[in-house]
């Protein structure tokens, strides 16, 4: 659902939520005229975000302390879900600095119609900006056109020399009347995603198991089960039950202290933790559910190479992450990735794997533990390290490419670890281009020291049709 907006009482312009990341922090004291957006209540703020009005406010960080000018009421807000009412962030075409990649997962979505738009910050060149126009042609179907938005040393802006702006205000609604050289007039705003904030509230993070009610059961596993919830009688969120006897509850809360401080936009943000047994761990709830599950469903017969290459670069970028931060996740598979609307794909679960005290688990040979995902190293002599996750990746793109299935089909755990040991790499998938099955076999090399990085994954799978498959056509399956 796209957050409203309304038009401030003395006629300045639309309050908006930015799409993502937050405002910086500032050690100063200071009174602003800023409208708090109309908006479902999903945080635990001290008075209802929902009301509009001006505030005085304090900036805190990622949560500010704010008071209503016209109630009095006080309490903290998210960062991110206000912007001032007279910056070009309070525009709800504006989304700021998001990559010319997520502004097309954006637009691309089923529901836009051909002129919806939105409007970002160059990638490429400081100061500038881009329009991002959703087109159709009959060849191409629907795809993004990508217009420079140049800045003139006077202060204007403008996309071609002859037609000029003195705002980006002016330039948006000049080409809402007239398409004038586009593709198309602009028609929608693109839809917003609610961002992320940094936590359920200000200091929330060990909480009562009280104040989370479990609403939806969602799946269950060896270790635990999955529910949608409500956290505090206001927020949505995702709670990870675990079995009592499932982790120590000392080096759980230890290891969620280093979880918790992992943020990107690819990563499950983690909100809270139950830390006494049966602890509870409270993440972001995404809509979709494991990309598993979602594989094996309606939806997921219905994607094409490009929906699940795009999958891939996502994850790929989570761990690219990962990897940047010096973490190791152990046990990447699409059940631990989560999916989202516009098929956003979230790295879930990183870390928890080393924590489990279950001994069909840690043998590393039980039915609980997910051999054939797990690099020969890891599995044989527990070396667990951010290449091991790359031989993971590996398996990942066989559960997308066969839609779910799983790998090394017909093969029981053992059998799978002699057969690898011995050299054996599952073949190339059906439908499947010889160019990804090559970059499975390259994650799966041997040495761990020659597989490739995330960085250079994300890369290679952000550019694929491009630079790797530009004559591709959609087949029956891919």
């Amino acid at each position: 659902m796209r957050p409203s907006s309304h038009n401030h009482p003395s006629g300045a312009p639309k309050c908006r939520i930015p799409v993502m990341g937050s405002m910086s922090e500032k050690n100063t004291d200071t009174s602003f005229w800023l409208p708090l957006p109309l908006l479902d209540p999903e945080h635990n703020c001290m008075f209802d975000i929902k009301s509009i009005g001006h505030i005085n406010y304090r900036v805190l960080g990622d949560w500010w302390l704010a008071r209503s000018l016209s109630t009095g009421e006080s309490g903290y807000i998210p960062s991110n879900y206000v912007a001032p009412s007279d910056s070009i962030q309070a525009e709800e075409w504006f989304f700021g600095k998001i990559t010319r990649r997520d502004s097309e997962r954006l637009l691309l979505s089923l529901e836009n119609r051909q002129g919806t738009f939105l409007v970002r910050e160059s990638e490429t060149t400081k100061g500038a900006y881009c329009l991002s126009v959703l087109d159709y042609d009959n060849t191409k179907g629907l795809n993004v056109k990508h217009y420079k938005i140049r800045k003139l040393d006077s202060g204007g802006f403008y996309i071609t020399s002859r037609t000029q702006f003195s705002t980006l205000q002016q330039l948006v609604n000049h080409y809402r009347k007239h398409a004038d050289g586009l593709c198309h007039s602009l028609s929608d705003i693109c839809p917003v995603l609610k961002p992320q904030t940094q936590g359920l509230s200000k200091d929330a993070w060990e909480i009562p198991r009280d104040s989370l009610r479990l609403d939806l059961k969602l799946g269950q596993g060896c270790f635990g089960e999955v529910w949608m919830g409500t956290w505090n009688g206001t927020t949505r969120v995702a709670i990870k039950t675990l079995k009592t006897g499932t982790m120590s509850p000392e080096a759980f809360l230890q290891e969620a202290q280093v979880m918790k401080k992992l943020r990107h936009e690819k990563l499950v943000q983690l909100y809270a933790v139950v830390s006494e047994e049966p602890i509870y761990i409270v993440t972001e709830y995404m809509s979709k559910g494991s990309l598993l599950d979602f594989l094996k469903g309606d939806m997921g017969k219905m994607l094409r190479l490009p929906q699940l290459v795009d999958m891939a670069s996502q994850i790929a970028s989570g761990m690219a992450y990962v990897e940047r931060m010096n973490y190791v996740h152990r046990d990447l598979r699409a059940a631990n990735i989560l999916v989202g609307d516009n098929l956003v794909c979230k790295v879930a679960d990183f870390g928890l794997a080393r924590l489990i005290e279950d001994n069909e688990y840690t043998a590393r040979q039980g039915a609980k533990f997910p051999i054939k995902w797990t690099a020969p190293e890891a599995a044989l002599y527990g070396r667990f390290t951010i290449k091991s996750d790359v031989w993971s990746f590996g398996v990942l793109l066989t559960e997308l490419a066969t839609k779910g299935r799983v790998p090394y089909p017909g093969m029981v755990n053992r059998e799978v670890l002699d057969q690898v040991e011995r050299g054996y790499r599952m073949p190339c998938p059906a439908e499947c281009p010889e160019s990804m099955h090559d970059l499975m076999l390259t994650c799966w090399r041997k040495e761990p020291e020659e597989r490739p990085t995330f960085e250079y994954l994300q890369g290679f799978l952000e550019d694929y049709f491009t630079s790797t498959e530009p004559q591709y056509q959609p087949g029956e399956n891919l």
